[in-house]
């Protein structure tokens, strides 16, 4: 009930992240019932559908991080002063948000398993009913206790997720805004990752083996490796995030830095961790899309409506869970920023500021996601 209440006198904009959870929890169980029913029409074919489902735990992962990070941006579970008097300290606010989380998930997956059985024409007197009774194997019937497991899928992975990353740790109570903040460690796993990544998608994309990975609602793709290569990749930039944002703070303070680059590059340093795993995400992302753009751009409709809704589940996710990230870490220095303006520090030399920082950020992660990109793509051009 508490976990409701919370929810219900939010502010919009908490409501809005919420539902967007609801409606990312809706598309992968979407794509999940859509795996399950190409088992059904293709009994024959286990292995292309064990392949296709492994697909949908790219924007399941995706999925799973932008719920974890709403949880933790919710104001509505911040400890405050008085709360704990009342039972509500770090260890039950964790868990309301857990809750919260799962009440999200679960109505998307509700709501995708409405939409499922309504394309396939077990739901009637709707418009476009059976649309899509052909490609959902509407002749078959689809048995309960998959579809449910796999729909549970996302809610339960969600909350677990949510309430380990909202646990009470120790270091909290002390506080973590040092300043300079001591560099982000991560940065020699995060290369040694990115390494594996690319050292296996070359291997897989070279391989002549019949073993292929089919992309949603296509046949033929990728080679089986790629995706663990990919995954490998993505994993070494969100190591390696923070300790490359910390050092674009530190490139800004180099040779003879005037107030506006040194207050530029001491923010960067110390929002470095909150900044910088959301950017190695999103820099993972990119590099997957220029790569994949690179490899089937020229092909004729390369890509199926599953894939383009896999897709854009991915895009959306990580660049919505930046665009929190940044939110959050503007409004953690807020108290900074009227400390300066009351001292007479300029409006416009904070606006300087801030655009010092996004150029940083622009001039070593996009480099790095065109050549992350570039050698991914090598090996499946041939």
């Amino acid at each position: 009930m508490l976990a409701l209440r919370l929810a219900r006198g939010a502010h919009p904009l908490v409501q809005l992240r919420r539902l967007m959870v609801a409606a990312a929890s809706a598309g992968v169980g979407f794509l999940l019932l859509c795996a399950l029913s190409y088992a059904l029409s293709h009994p024959a074919d286990s292995g292309a559908a064990t392949l296709r489902l492994l697909w949908c735990l790219v924007p399941l992962a995706a999925t799973v991080y932008f719920a974890v990070s709403v949880a933790r941006s919710d104001p509505g579970t911040r400890p405050r002063a008085g709360l704990s008097a009342a039972g509500l300290g770090p260890a039950r606010l964790g868990v309301t948000a857990a809750v919260t989380t799962a009440v999200a998930a679960t109505l998307g997956s509700a709501v995708a398993l409405l939409f499922f059985l309504h394309l396939r024409g077990d739901i009637t007197g709707l418009p476009f009913d059976g649309a899509a009774a052909d490609l959902l194997a509407a002749e078959e019937s689809l048995p309960l206790g998959a579809a449910l497991i796999l729909l549970a899928l996302v809610p339960l992975t969600a909350t677990a997720a949510a309430a380990v990353a909202l646990r009470p740790r120790p270091e909290e109570a002390e506080g973590d805004d040092e300043a300079p903040a001591p560099t982000p460690a991560g940065l020699p796993w995060g290369v040694a990752l990115v390494a594996a990544g690319l050292a296996v998608e070359t291997y897989a994309g070279g391989r002549d083996s019949g073993g292929t990975l089919p992309l949603p609602g296509q046949g033929p793709g990728h080679p089986a490796g790629v995706l663990v290569g990919w995954t490998l990749t993505a994993t070494g930039l969100w190591l390696a995030g923070p300790a490359l944002t910390h050092l674009c703070g530190r490139l800004l303070q180099a040779f003879r830095p005037g107030a506006t680059r040194l207050l530029a590059g001491r923010i960067l340093m110390q929002e470095a961790r909150r900044v910088g795993r959301p950017l190695g995400v999103v820099c993972a992302v990119g590099s997957g899309a220029v790569a994949a753009f690179a490899v089937y751009g020229g092909v004729p409709r390369p890509w199926g409506p599953l894939t383009v809704l896999g897709a854009v589940l991915v895009v959306t996710c990580t660049t919505t869970v930046l665009v929190t990230a940044v939110v959050e870490a503007r409004r953690a220095r807020a108290g900074i920023t009227d400390a300066l303006l009351r001292i007479g520090t300029q409006a416009a030399a904070l606006r300087r500021a801030a655009v010092l920082r996004a150029v940083a950020l622009l001039v070593v992660f996009a480099p790095l996601t065109w050549a992350v990109a570039t050698l991914a793509a090598a090996p499946l051009k041939g």
